[in-house]
């Protein structure tokens, strides 16, 4: 289906591709994945614009059509589900020419094209799409120029998928969807009939629906079979094998060189120490592929304070004041807690986390917070708040203006930003780079709270991964709303469902989530959103969070250390030769308190491994 062939490419001085090779064959699901800035979307430009060049390095199978996404759909008076229905512009045109054709010959021509290509259903069709792309039924029919620039790249989206493309071309497609979207996309892409080149940081989208990787590495390509955790493996695999090669190589060169420097000044072995010269330059060098380091990111740990930090009590939420959109939200953050937030877009999570921030006044109801929390809150919007002009380091020196030159440097340092990379213009960084810079301002504060409202979208996958790390490292609460099951589930102890003006603790975990989700019915006729049966019908089965499993092994580890303190105590006086001489019915009584002490001691072991063993399950 797609062929590259020696493509070389350059930006400048600076080179993307250098004789770079790969095939794709018809049906293949591809993720192409490669650090940000390699060059994965110019890939994506060339074969649109290469494609039917003559002599072109980039060839596609001849009459396949390709479907790329659009920046975004039009800001016009047409509504969305035309827009999304023009895309197949044969179905459209044949649409069309039906209703005015006259001669009885093209009229049935126009009628078995039409059949032959699922003209008919092309409403429903588009209809289903955008519905799993997460709009209303009653949504459809609403003028483009309405809509968000979010909603609109979902329509483009939605175009392309429509046109059922031989070739399907997507650049990071869940990058405005939302959890359902995310997961109806992966299980669309998995059932697609035709080819799908993807560029995606979703690691559990590569896991999940593609059939192999397409890695851009040091100016090369290569295809992998499998997804993306099989790339890693093979990659791993690789790479400890040409570090083996290279050691037994360097061993090899030691011994010839110690041969050589040895012999070739004795004239009964100069022949041999010439041979093993050239042996020795005739060796091909052994490389070994660098690993690219990855900028960590850091969350100072806060001075802990008791828990809850934050209680938002029979509380109702919103911006206008008599139309809430949450209504009667009691919940509350401790200080240990690791919440993602889930719910479809457009339910309130945001709306939630600006609530327990503070940024947003509730409209009633009480919020009570310890008076020395600190909350750090970020947000996509808040890409937009960096002041464009300004340098990384005034923006740094707002934090602290009375520093010191080299000790901001230090501080911009720490947050991923060193010497060639302090002073350029906010601008002018790329998106990944300006997430980090909101990250590492928020964090000075050192935050009780960490409030993190999609901080991935720009991020590649080995600086997600970081973000996991860092965030799992920090000791304060989190409160995360995200689209990356992957980050997700690396975080989270417990789930918040956002749904239908409600807001509320989900006892499930996120795979039960993502099969509620799957397999919710989606009515066409009532305008409900296919994922009504998950609050309103479907009740997940009940299992402990690893939140609660948690508390219960702490709450044993204490029990059992209590016991165990009062046993020692015990047994201490109880070693008194003396003591029922001097006082028996205090050694009575320490004989009862033991047996009490040692029944609590099995009691509270049986409760940690009980609790132990349903933390190994969840797990």
């Amino acid at each position: 289906m797609l062929e590259i062939s020696d493509l070389t490419y350059r930006v400048g001085a600076r080179p993307l591709f250098e004789n770079a090779n790969a095939f794709i064959a018809e049906g293949w699901k591809v993720g192409l994945v490669g650090r940000n800035g390699t060059g994965k979307s110019t890939l994506l430009r060339l074969i649109q614009d290469e494609v039917g060049k003559p002599n072109a390095s980039i060839r596609v199978r001849r009459g396949a059509r390709i479907g790329f996404v659009a920046q975004e759909a039009p800001q016009v008076d047409t509504p969305l589900l035309d827009l999304v229905m023009a895309a197949d512009a044969e179905m459209t045109s044949l649409l069309a020419e039906a209703e005015t054709a006259e001669d009885p010959q093209r009229i049935a021509d126009i009628h078995m094209r039409l059949a032959e290509i699922d003209g008919y259903s092309g409403e429903a069709r588009a209809s289903a799409i955008m519905v799993g792309l997460g709009f209303e039924q009653d949504e459809l029919r609403r003028p483009a120029r309405e809509f968000s620039g979010g909603w609109r790249m979902r329509a483009a989206l939605a175009g392309v998928l429509f046109s059922a493309p031989d070739l399907l071309v997507l650049d990071e497609p869940t990058n405005y969807l939302d959890l359902e979207g995310a997961a109806w996309l992966e299980e669309y892409l998995r059932e697609y009939e035709h080819t799908v080149v993807c560029v995606s940081h979703d690691r559990e989208m590569l896991n999940r629906s593609v059939t192999h990787i397409l890695a851009l590495d040091d100016k090369k390509l290569e295809v992998f079979v499998g997804g993306y955790d099989a790339y890693l493996r093979k990659r791993a695999e690789r790479m400890s094998l040409a570090v083996g090669m290279k050691a037994k190589q360097d061993a090899q060169r030691a011994h010839l060189q110690k041969f050589i420097d040895r012999f070739r000044a004795k004239a009964s072995k100069a022949t041999q120490a010439q041979s093993r010269i050239k042996q020795l330059e005739k060796m091909q060098d052994i490389a070994v592929p660098l690993e690219e380091r990855t900028i960590p990111f850091h969350f100072e740990d806060p001075v802990q304070l008791a828990s809850p930090l934050v209680v938002l009590d029979e509380a109702d939420l919103g911006y206008v004041e008599g139309k809430p959109v949450l209504k009667k939200v009691s919940l509350r953050l401790d200080h240990d807690d690791r919440v993602v937030v889930i719910g479809p877009n457009g339910q309130g999570k945001t709306t939630l986390v600006k609530s327990i921030a503070a940024r947003l006044a509730l409209l009633s109801g009480k919020r009570v917070a310890s008076g020395k929390a600190v909350m750090g809150y970020f947000s996509q919007d808040q890409l937009d708040e960096l002041r464009e002009g300004e340098t990384v380091l005034e923006h740094v020196r707002d934090l602290e203006p009375d520093w010191a030159p080299p000790r901001l440097r230090g501080l911009a340092a720490r947050m991923g930003f060193g010497q060639e990379k302090i002073d350029t213009k906010v601008q002018n960084l790329s998106g990944g780079e300006k997430v980090r810079l909101l990250l590492g301002l928020m964090a000075h504060a050192k935050p009780h709270v960490l409030i993190l409202d999609e901080p991935t979208s720009h991020l590649d996958i080995d600086s997600r991964e970081a973000l996991i790390h860092a965030i799992n490292e920090y000791e304060g609460a989190v409160l995360l709303i995200t689209h990356d099951i992957y980050l997700a589930e690396a975080c989270a102890d417990r789930l918040w469902l956002v749904y239908h003006g409600r807001a509320r603790q989900y006892d499930g975990d996120l795979e039960d989530y993502r099969k509620l989700v799957a397999a919710a019915d989606r009515p066409a006729d009532d305008g409900e959103k296919h994922v009504a049966a998950l609050v309103e019908q479907v009740t997940p089965k009940p299992k402990a969070s690893k939140y609660t499993l948690q508390r219960k092994l702490e709450a044993a580890e204490k029990e059992i250390e209590q016991a165990n303190e009062a046993l020692t105590r015990i047994d201490s006086a109880l070693a008194d030769p003396e003591l029922f001489t001097k006082d028996q019915k205090r050694g009575e009584s320490l004989l009862k308190e033991r047996a009490h002490a040692a029944t609590a001691l099995a009691r509270a072991e049986a409760a940690w491994l009980e609790a132990s063993e349903a933390m190994e399950s969840v797990a």
